[in-house]
């Protein structure tokens, strides 16, 4: 594994005042369960067993770019708490807490209202809190192209990951062949999750690329573009408008979500409107939806195992995915292209090209057991 940045004077003399980061940490990450609780999910958790959690890591890499009070988290209000103890350099006023799920949009529209009331001048990039990226470097680069594209165009900006294989786990970005600039293209074409045959199909033609979910605009913009996109939306928001970063900001925020749709801002904006761009990038990064990206971004034995954790051993075993805490001894035996994860009351063992089904698994453990291992 490789090492993650560890900032000492992190967001010291850094970046554009009128820049800011959101990151989007209020999922439950259901595909990573037993250890993705809805009491702790993925965000909060050491996946790989780095000595970090993932919110950990991404706000990190986001201090080399903005100070760190230009950074906001927006998450569900019960993990407003485990924000503040893990992520102990953001101003408590920057986290922003959601009293319902309604996916992305509700998000954005959030923080972007909040933000032109700061800062007409802002520029935002909305994020996930549970993306990995190897190379911090490269993605801090592609960051700061971004921000400098939108701030001399009324664009909307995504990033697309060059695709290493065809995965079928991500949506996809088709974009035009003539830049708008070096490395920058006008988006043809949004698709979700592909068959395999197409997910082929997308990675041999070499104008598709993997939909990173990172987003840059100026924020006037996308409130302009939510405006035209999903007016409902936008009006929810609008009418509280005056009531944003004053003592009334969260009994609006509880009057709105309520009525709001749940919406992802790809749906809702992205996939609508004309100014769309995309940033082709490399910068070692998985969404880490599943446990086999997790297998795929670990270090492994000679025999192909992942392993986390201080007492497994592993005896004629090839390619699994073992988690386990450190203070039980795991032996592992015989098992090919397993998942094995092992928390204080659950215990997962699971083929790996069945992952796609953790899902389904944990809708059976709620129909017959409740909640009580949710």
């Amino acid at each position: 594994m490789k090492k993650f940045y560890n900032p000492t004077h992190a967001g010291a003399g850094v970046g554009n005042k009128h820049h800011y980061v959101a990151i989007m940490a209020g999922g439950i990450g259901s595909r990573f369960w037993p250890m993705s609780r809805t009491a702790l999910p993925k965000q909060f958790l050491d996946i790989l067993g780095t000595g970090k959690t993932l919110i950990q890591q991404t706000f990190e890499r986001y201090t080399r770019l903005v100070p760190q009070e230009n950074i906001f988290i927006i998450t569900a209000t019960e993990y407003v708490d485990i924000v503040k103890k893990q992520v102990p350099g953001i101003p408590a006023a920057n986290i922003l807490a959601e009293p319902s799920r309604k996916n992305t949009a509700p998000c954005i529209a959030y923080i972007a209202f909040k933000l032109i009331k700061k800062d007409p001048k802002a520029l935002m990039i909305a994020a996930p809190a549970d993306h990995l990226v190897l190379e911090p470097d490269a993605f801090i680069a592609t960051a700061k192209k971004a921000l400098k594209f939108v701030d001399g165009i009324n664009a909307l900006v995504t990033i697309g990951v060059k695709p290493t294989y065809p995965n079928t786990g991500y949506g996809y970005i088709q974009h035009d062949t003539a830049r708008a600039e070096i490395d920058i293209y006008k988006v043809k074409t949004f698709t979700e999750k592909p068959n395999e045959e197409l997910a082929k199909t997308f990675f041999e033609s070499g104008d598709f690329l993997w939909n990173a979910g990172i987003f840059t605009w100026k924020v006037k913009n996308i409130i302009a573009a939510l405006e035209k996109h999903e007016p409902e939306l936008y009006e929810l928001f609008a009418a509280e408008k005056t009531k944003f970063n004053t003592s009334k900001e969260q009994k609006a925020i509880e009057n709105i979500y309520p009525q709001c749709t749940n919406i992802s801002i790809d749906f809702a904006v992205m996939e609508k409107a004309d100014n769309v761009y995309v940033i082709p990038a490399s910068f070692g990064w998985s969404d880490l939806g599943t446990w086999n990206s997790a297998w795929e971004n670990m270090d492994k034995d000679y025999f192909g195992n992942a392993v986390v954790g201080k007492n497994v051993v592993v005896v004629d075993a090839n390619n699994c995915m073992v988690h386990a805490p450190d203070n039980k001894l795991v032996l592992l035996q015989g098992l090919k292209d397993y998942i094995v994860v092992d928390t204080k009351d659950v215990l997962l063992i699971c083929k790996k090209n069945k992952e796609q089904e953790i899902r389904e698994y944990v809708a059976e453990v709620k129909r017959n057991k409740g909640e009580k291992y949710l």
